[in-house]
């Protein structure tokens, strides 16, 4: 990257953290800490590392959610997502959403992958743009704040950035993990209708 001009990456970096809500196994993590690495390094200024990829991440959540609240439900009424939610299941995850949505958006943030899926359930089940937005924003802002602050810290020494960025993301994909799973154990368990 030392061969580009700055702009191209800065869009490069921002690109590459809002690209994960859309294809989530793409870690938009390392994008924001190989930014903040640069700017460390001198390379790269840190504040424009950090507002650009929180407010392309963030932004991109967002349209994920608005999108999905626009056209999520038929595609699980009509589409091929009716096989996988069931109208029983999609009130469960409504009765969900309303009792603890907020927080879960807020806490899903942190968890590579899970960060993803969340936004499109939020909007799936109709939850009002005040009960999404305020997590996403605040949440993403801590986290990738966080990442570039800990890429500047390693600033001079990239095994030091990416012995520490995988030991943080190994810990929060087992957390992923586990919830993740808990989504698959759910889902089977609640395929049959209940009774009555």
């Amino acid at each position: 990257m030392s061969g580009l001009p700055d702009w191209v990456v800065y869009l490069v970096l921002w690109a590459g953290a809002a690209i994960e809500n859309f294809l989530p196994a793409v870690p938009a993590d390392t994008f924001v800490a190989l930014g903040g690495f640069l700017a460390g390094a001198g390379a790269l200024d840190a504040r424009w590392v950090a507002v650009g990829t929180w407010a392309s991440n963030a932004a991109g959540a967002l349209f994920v959610y608005r999108m999905s609240h626009l056209y999520g439900r038929a595609f699980f009424e009509r589409g091929l997502g009716r096989y996988l939610l069931r109208p029983h299941q999609m009130a469960r995850m409504e009765r969900f959403y309303a009792r603890w949505g907020t927080p879960a958006i807020f806490f899903s943030r942190f968890l590579p992958g899970i960060r993803a899926i969340v936004p499109v359930f939020a909007g799936v089940t109709h939850q009002p743009w005040t009960h999404v937005v305020p997590p996403i924003v605040v949440a993403s802002a801590l986290w990738y704040g966080g990442l570039v602050r800990l890429g500047m810290f390693a600033g001079r020494n990239l095994e030091l950035l990416d012995a520490l960025l995988a030991n943080v993301n190994r810990t929060l994909a087992g957390v992923a993990l586990f919830f993740g799973a808990a989504m698959v154990v759910w889902w089977v368990l609640t395929r049959r209708p209940p009774d009555g």
